[in-house]
């Protein structure tokens, strides 16, 4: 029906009935098959089954649902899929000028978990930077940079191609492994040592591969690759994260 905030807001404005009765302030336990939701007089039942859709989302496109400046969605590019009665959102945030793999659901529960530091769920980046970087650019973005909201945590970081130049020249190709969420975090990372980022892709996340998908496609999660997503955020690998 609604996102989370929407939701609360939604029970604030007495529009929700348990069993034809207003929810108490503080909430209440409800058994979705026995208890009867409505909402402004209509009854809601839980999805009896996920829909999971991995994108590659182009430049220029916007991580959101709505945007009130009309500018085209994620929803948008998958189209129809996105209207067929699932009410997917997408996982996590890549900005505009990002593009790369994006995974799209109405799993509440396993989207939480995913995003959530506490998991140190994979993100995998392509990065084409300015300038080369050096042994000492590469150790201190492998034990982690000081930016303005803090220190950020190791992060895996391979060269994958040079052109000729030095440190304040040319042009490197780096492939860099990220476990937080935080806003533009590798362009920043990269930055702090000195390199710009002309271009950013994400690849990988968690288990999932981008591969050979164009920009703008995109397919549904097989079964195995949404138990590997379930697996990937088991409480067991998670320290603090309630």
């Amino acid at each position: 029906m609604a996102s989370r905030r929407a939701a609360d807001e939604l029970i604030a404005s007495g529009g929700v009935r348990i069993n034809g009765k207003t929810p108490p302030p503080e909430g209440v336990l409800i058994d979705p098959d026995n208890d009867r939701i409505t909402v402004h007089g209509k009854p809601v039942k839980p999805v009896t089954r996920h829909r999971y859709i991995l994108l590659n989302k182009p430049l220029g496109v916007i991580t959101t649902a709505r945007d009130e400046a009309s500018r085209t969605t994620v929803l948008d590019v998958v189209g129809e899929e996105g209207k067929s009665g699932h009410r997917l959102f997408p996982v996590g945030r890549l900005d505009a000028d990002t593009s790369g793999l994006l995974l799209l659901t109405d799993d509440g529960d396993l989207a939480y978990r995913l995003t959530h530091p506490g998991y140190k769920v994979s993100k995998e980046y392509i990065a084409l930077v300015a300038g080369n970087p050096t042994a000492a650019d590469l150790e201190s973005l492998r034990t982690g940079v000081k930016l303005d909201d803090g220190m950020t945590a190791p992060a895996e970081v391979d060269v994958l191609r040079i052109t000729p130049g030095s440190r304040d020249s040319g042009i490197a190709e780096i492939r860099i492994v990220i476990r937080e969420g935080r806003h533009r975090q590798v362009r920043r990372m990269l930055h702090f040592v000195g390199h710009k980022v002309q271009s950013l892709k994400r690849v990988g996340f968690g288990p999932l591969k981008l591969g050979r998908l164009k920009a703008g496609g995109w397919r549904v999660l097989g079964e195995a690759e949404v138990a590997a997503l379930q697996r990937a955020v088991q409480a067991k690998n998670a320290k603090g994260a309630s």
